[in-house]
């Protein structure tokens, strides 16, 4: 729980105070501790210092690093580190105070506090059998001045909406396939629209094949837990012919098919709806904090098996728009879902952008390693728009090229593409092939395979789903706070 209140070490657990370098000789404690260099007020430095006056209590002091390089992606790795720091002693009630900085508002602060200490405090525990501390750790905002405190309880709002966005899609992505899988991921949906007010239609195999969406039911159709088409509307705003798609792939397990992936790379693969998770958490929190903007975003949710009907290397298969794909490689099947998805939101929803957001490659590993999400588009001012969140929300993307050079590696000899590319340049090659279906909409491809999943917990980041985009996913429709400061770190 968090809220705004004022509150001093008499009245909490812990206070965690945010310390700049240049503040280290403003008081006789931060000079000792400086002095004795155990606390320099480095970024991520945190420095506990107990006291027995009331009881136990505890003042975490926390680095931000120096003034002129202070950075809101910096400011909120410092949180997440202290506030793990605070759950390691046991506390239940903790104090911040807000860092007052010329780059960050009272609203910027009340945000970054915010994310930071939930998406902190998040473990994926529910299938531990022994005792686990599940005590709620209440953290009380402090310094916000009386004339910003209406805006800034507004600002915490959306914040918890947001951070509660990527919560959901990192419990989705840790999920169990025998959890999650086409069908009760439709009711996770569900349920979740019936509870924020979001409208959500979900469409069996058999409405899917009266669809054409011939391509999508060659990958999910051999598996027993058949494919389901789940599309979510958010229809905000009355007065706007704009409608922004989201397609988020969902395979909610993949073997890789007849071109069977080894055993170690299977263990995780009820990670490859990934994207799914992040477009589901960032329709959850641009539903609950009533965005006015109008978003339809849609799933095509399936398993990619092996069964005596499996589709094959050396297929030839159609798809929604028509075109024919020969199948090179069954493991590349998320661009074949995504393919129909596409043709799905433009031609039935009427969408007019699209955003795809798809764990798609390995090699974008191999290009960007794990801290940024790879981007494949036809529009460059509808990608400056994402870097220009992106500086606020911390996430990094990096645009790849798209020449026609490269499109020409998905032409095939036999049908009009083929689903794999070769061996060069696999992570172009595979957003291109989306991007034969976008009709010339303003279009995004987000390959989030080395950024939606982690090994180790770090700063705010969680082992195991991560989330991301769906905070950048969010603020590139609902306009973020303008006074966050450019990250550069």
């Amino acid at each position: 729980m968090i809220q705004i209140k004022d509150v001093t070490l008499k009245d909490v657990d812990a206070m965690i105070v945010p310390v700049f370098e240049e503040q280290l000789s403003e008081s006789e404690i931060l000079t000792q501790l400086s002095k004795s260099k155990v606390f320099m007020g480095r970024e991520e430095e945190v420095f506990v210092l107990p006291t027995t006056e009331d009881g136990l209590k505890y003042t975490l002091y926390m680095g931000v690093g120096t003034k002129e390089t202070f950075t809101t992606e910096g400011f909120r790795k410092s949180i997440a580190k202290a506030i793990k720091e605070a759950k390691k002693l046991k506390v239940n009630t903790v104090g911040i105070s807000i860092c007052v900085s010329d780059k960050l508002c009272v609203g910027g602060n009340v945000k970054s506090i915010t994310e930071a200490a939930l998406l902190a405090n998040y473990t994926f525990d529910k299938y531990q059998n022994k005792e686990i501390d599940k005590e709620t750790l209440t953290i009380y905002l402090c310094g916000v001045p009386e004339a910003k405190l209406k805006r800034a309880n507004e600002v915490l709002e959306e914040a918890k909406h947001i951070a509660d966005g990527v919560i959901l899609a990192r419990d989705l992505t840790n999920e169990p396939s025998n959890v999650i899988y086409p069908e009760t991921l439709a009711q996770k949906v569900v349920e979740m629209g019936q509870e924020i007010g979001l409208e959500v239609e979900v469409m069996d195999e058999k409405q899917i094949a009266e669809l054409g969406m011939k391509a999508f039911l060659a990958v999910g159709a051999s598996s027993e837990k058949q494919p389901r088409l789940i599309v979510m509307r958010h229809m905000g705003d009355s007065e706007s012919d704009e409608i922004l798609g989201l397609v988020g792939k969902g395979l909610t397990y993949d073997t890789g098919g007849y071109s069977l992936k080894p055993s170690d790379s299977m263990k995780t693969m009820h990670s490859d709806m990934g994207g799914a998770a992040a477009v589901i958490g960032a329709m959850y929190a641009i539903a609950k904090n009533e965005v006015k903007k109008n978003i339809i975003a849609v799933v095509a949710a399936c398993e990619n098996v092996i069964s005596a009907g499996s589709y094959k290397p050396g297929d030839i298969i159609s798809s929604m728009a028509g075109k024919t794909i020969e199948i090179g490689n069954t493991d590349a099947e998320g661009r074949l879902t995504l393919a129909d998805a596409v043709t799905y939101s433009i031609e039935k929803e009427k969408v007019t952008k699209i955003i795809d957001v798809a764990t798609l490659t390995g090699a974008v590993l191999v290009a960007l390693g794990t801290s940024t999400t790879g981007v494949i588009t036809n529009d460059t001012d509808f990608y400056e728009e994402l870097v220009k969140v992106s500086e606020k929300t911390g996430e990094k993307f990096w645009r790849l090229p798209s020449t026609k050079e490269y499109a020409k590696l998905n032409k095939s000899t036999v049908a009009d593409l083929k689903n794999v590319g070769g061996r060069n340049a696999g992570t172009i090659t595979a957003g291109l092939f989306i991007g034969e279906f976008v009709q010339d909409l303003p279009w995004m491809h987000l390959d989030i395979a080395g950024t939606s999943w982690a090994d180790s917990s770090e700063g705010y980041l969680s082992k195991g789903g991560t989330g991301v985009p769906v905070r950048s996913l969010y603020a590139l429709v609902a306009a973020p706070c303008p006074c966050h400061h450019k990250d550069t770190k």
